[in-house]
């Protein structure tokens, strides 16, 4: 029968970016700020690893999306380029003619 892993509460700062599979700085400035310290004895610094948990799903519930299939594309890119020959609705870019942008402008500042 083989023992149980049992997985420490408490992770110290050395090891919480790893953790979370991320480098020290970005640790830093994302997650540090918004979860517990927990101080250990005189120098060391630990964070409970549940916290860290619901700080990765909301991470991955803000940033995440699904995976891909092969051979389709997904769901957040564009299906029509910028440059579509398909007509758009909103706002004219074409120049106004006869200074009716000057008279509509007078208008405006009466």
């Amino acid at each position: 029968m083989a023992e149980p892993i049992l997985l420490p509460r408490l992770i110290r700062l050395r090891d919480a970016p790893f953790y979370l599979g991320m480098d020290r700085n970005r640790f830093g400035e994302e997650v540090r700020p918004y979860v517990t310290e927990i101080r250990v004895g005189v120098q060391g610094v630990a964070f409970d690893r549940l916290e860290l948990d619901a700080w990765a799903e909301q991470y991955k519930a803000r940033n995440g999306r699904p995976g891909q299939p092969k051979g389709e594309t997904t769901w957040d890119v564009k299906r029509y380029p910028d440059s579509s020959k398909e007509p758009v609705y909103g706002t004219s870019t074409s120049k106004s003619q006869g200074g009716a942008f000057a008279a509509a402008l007078a208008q405006i500042n009466l």
